[in-house]
Order: structure tokens, then sequence, then C-alpha cells
């Protein structure tokens, strides 16, 4: 079977997408979004589950509601990652389903619509909603949804008073930009972020006419030059697993959308070698601060 609708990844040896299949993953820029889909309007979907209890479910509830009576949901996840809890998900939606497992993955097939009542309910677990003790609007299955990170804490602690056109690379809710505009002298802040739900928060969460919003992998872009600033948090881990590569792409980046003498305020786990991307294609390197298995670093190009 063929699906003309996909959530996420899913290994091409595990299902089969047709030419040009819509996607629906708000970690794909440019995707739809399947909660904003009319109930009964989708026919069909294959999705790659996240890991996250309460992002799983509320996906699996999104596309629920939002297929027709009778049409196929094809739901699969590594074992180690949802996918020994994709059968019970099911269950507790209602659904008949049949199970298989195959390439390290568990695969769920069901035609069912599912009981309104727990699909509602599950919506309402993973729906956007402010967390007090981060002061902000979230989301769960949003980097760092519930709670400060520890490296982002830390480079505020050092960042200072910026000035000019920058950017944040990796902005996600808007935590580093409350920081950043604090500052008069910042004319205007670019918030660059590849989830889209993180994006839409950070609506709320930093509501200032000096931001433009741009939902892209910073990996790919490619639209911004000469700038006095960019600030950033890194990710470091892709699909589950540690890479390193993610980091040094954010760095050369950077240095393509700095002006010469720009500067680049950097927050990353100790152990990432990113001094050395950096050397090459920055003047100086700084290392800030160092704390609790962080670090900060300043380059200027």
């Amino acid at each position: 079977m063929e699906f003309a609708n996909v959530y996420g990844a899913p290994p091409a040896e595990l299902a089969a997408l047709s030419l040009n299949a819509r996607q629906f993953s708000p970690l794909s820029p440019g995707a739809d979004s399947l909660e904003s889909l009319e109930a009964g309007s989708l026919d069909g979907l294959v999705m790659l589950a996240p890991p996250g209890t309460i992002e799983r479910r509320y996906a699996i509830a999104a596309a629920l509601r939002a297929k027709k009576p009778g049409s196929p949901l094809l739901i699969m996840a590594p074992k180690d990652k949802g996918g020994s809890r994709l059968a019970q998900d099911l269950r507790d939606f209602g659904c008949e389903f049949v199970e298989e497992a195959r390439r390290h993955h568990r695969i769920c097939q069901t035609f069912s619509l599912g009981d309104p009542d727990a699909i509602a309910a599950a919506l309402a677990a993973g729906a956007p909603r402010f967390v007090e003790s981060l002061g902000l609007w979230s989301q769960p299955g949003v980097f760092s949804w519930d709670r400060l990170d520890a490296g982002s804490a830390l480079l505020m602690q050092h960042l200072p008073a910026l000035s000019g056109r920058g950017a944040d690379f990796g902005a996600g809710l808007g935590v580093l930009a409350h920081a950043i505009l604090t500052s008069p002298k910042v004319t205007q802040l670019t918030l660059v972020e590849i989830d889209r739900r993180a994006l839409d928060l950070s609506n709320r969460n930093a509501d200032d006419p000096r931001i433009t919003r741009i939902w892209a992998d910073v990996r790919e872009l490619k639209s911004l030059s000469g700038l006095d600033f960019v600030v950033m948090n890194p990710p470091f881990h892709e699909g589950g697993l540690e890479n390193h590569g993610l980091g040094q792409a954010f760095i050369q980046r950077a240095a393509a959308a700095l002006r010469t003498g720009g500067q680049c305020w950097l927050t990353a786990n100790r152990h990432l070698p990113y001094e050395a991307a950096l050397a090459p294609l920055f003047k100086r390197v700084t290392s800030v601060a160092e704390l609790g298995g962080f670090k900060i670093i300043q380059a200027q190009k």
C-alpha cells in the first residue's frame, strides 16, 4: 500500500510513499499541520511516531481525528523509542489493530477511528500550555519544554548587551531572545528554528517588533548576511544519536551570516569539539566560562 500522507520519516523499507507525499511533521519546514486539519478529512497516513509519550499520543490522536472513516493509519517506531508502547496506545484509544515487528521497529495498522473522548484527552494533554516554572508558553515535544536548559541559562548569565542586527540559530521557545532584546541597541533579531511548534510559541513568548521568524533548518539557511551577531545553543543529537556535525554546521552558517568583525556567542556541552570548527572561520575564539558540564565561547569574525 502506498501512502500519500506522511508524518516524520518512516524508513523506506517499511513504508511505501507516493511521489510528493504530503508531509505533516512539525520538524519538516513547510509541512502542513496535522492538528489543524478538519476532522475526517485525511485519506490515510503513515507515521514515524515521536518517542516521547505525551507527544506520541498527541500525534496519534491528531491522526485518528483527522483521518477519514475506513482509511488506514500505519504507525511505527523503533522498539526502544516508543515502539514497544504503540499497541497499548492504540488500545487506550479504543482501536482495533494488527501489529508486527520488522527491522527493529514495531508497526501497527488500524482502520478504526477510535474513542472520541480518549482522543480529546490526548489532544488536551499534549497541547500548548503556560509553564509556570519557565514563565513561558511551551508544548510537550519541544526541546526542553518544561525546564530551562542549563546551557541556555549559563549563556544568558554571560551574554553582553548586544547591538545591531543579529540572529538566534535554533531559537526554540524564545528563551535567548528575551535576554538579547533587553538591549535597546538591538535593532533586529531573526529567530531561526526547525520546530514549527517552538516558533509558533515564540510569538507568545517574545512579542517584539524587532523580531523576524524563519521556519528552517539552519544547515540549509542561505538568506542571512551582514549580521552583527549570532547567538546559538546548537543541537547535537539527530535521530537519537550524537552528531557533532550539527553544531559544526551551525558554526559554518554563523560565519557565513556574520559581517567582518561580527561576533558569535555559543553555548555547548563541554565535551563537544567546537573550538576546532571555529578556529579556521573566526579571527579570535575566546573561552568565556565553563560550569556544570557546559561552556560558553565567543568568536569574532
